[in-house]
């Protein structure tokens, strides 16, 4: 069996403009630093499978430093207008793991969807596993343009050096191209660029599947709606990536994670697959991965 957590590494809070898109170009960028209406709090998660193969975590969520002064470039808007954190030590990604009894340094491989402070700023706590992230993705965040655009690449560990996703397996539904990083495939790296220009997310195989969509969308509800974020740079790319999710819902029964909806551990706990979404409150769920359908 597969199993597959829910990691919750504290709350954000951000402009209802950044969630779900007013307006295009620079105006989007004027909505998310001054929209009058703020989202409520919304829940930071990252993801732990437990595989066969090893411990695979998807995203390592946020810390605790968000708090301390000076931690955010104090001359950057964003962080001076547009975004709120409550993050409490307990919460970051590895006392979470513990409480599920997941010891840090037993994580085999650590994918990045991107490299926003909210999905990489637990890195300090997966200091023995392989990382993943996308080249254009670290390419990125690590110029100038990315400091201006939110990145804090000298908040990562110095010691951190990832591994680039390389898509040279073959298409999951229509996913063109992906990676396995599992001997048997079941757990895949697919692109879907749009949050950020090489932003990706993880599929997994089983019945039924799971996509952990990173920031995709803020909600499945704003997926089903065809309502892309205000962070986006491109609308056009962001909406090709959301028909291709739900392309991918209608092959097969799929569910949909994306790491600020309130409403996805309790989708995961009842395998509520995309467009059911009935509720409980469980953090983890057994899945019966491809290669034991056969046994069933």
């Amino acid at each position: 069996m597969v199993k597959v957590h829910a990691i919750r590494t504290g709350l954000v809070q951000v402009r209802e403009a950044q969630r779900q898109r007013h307006r295009n170009g620079l105006a989007a960028v004027t909505d998310m630093l001054f929209d009058l209406n703020w989202t409520e709090w919304l829940p930071v998660y990252a993801w732990a499978i437990e595989h066969v193969e090893g411990i695979i975590v998807v995203d390592t969520g946020e810390t605790a430093r968000v708090h301390e002064t000076g931690y955010h470039p104090p001359w950057h808007p964003f962080y001076r207008r547009a975004v709120h954190f409550s993050v409490h030590p307990d919460e970051e990604m590895g006392p979470q793991l513990r409480t599920i009894g997941i010891s840090p340094r037993d994580v085999r491989q650590v994918i990045l969807t991107h490299l926003h402070t909210d999905h990489a700023g637990g890195l300090a706590h997966l200091t023995g596993s392989r990382f993943w992230v996308s080249e254009g993705e670290w390419k990125s965040a690590n110029c100038f343009a990315g400091r201006l655009q939110g990145y804090l690449p000298h908040r990562w560990p110095k010691w951190w050096q990832p591994e680039f996703i390389r898509f040279e397996d073959g298409p999951v539904g229509p996913f063109h191209q992906s990676m396995a990083i599992t001997r048997r495939g079941d757990v895949r790296i697919v692109p879907t660029p749009g949050h950020t220009p090489n932003h990706v997310s993880v599929f997994l195989d089983g019945e039924p599947a799971v996509f952990l969509a990173g920031d995709t969308s803020y909600s499945q509800s704003l997926l089903l709606s065809g309502k892309i974020d205000g962070v986006s740079l491109n609308p056009a790319v962001a909406h090709e990536t959301g028909s291709r999710i739900l392309a991918l819902a209608k092959e097969r029964p799929l569910i949909y994670l994306p790491s600020h909806d309130a409403d996805a551990e309790m989708r995961l706990h009842n395998l509520s697959i995309l467009a059911n979404v009935e509720t409980s409150h469980s953090k983890t769920v057994e899945l019966i991965p491809a290669a034991e359908r056969g046994s069933r």
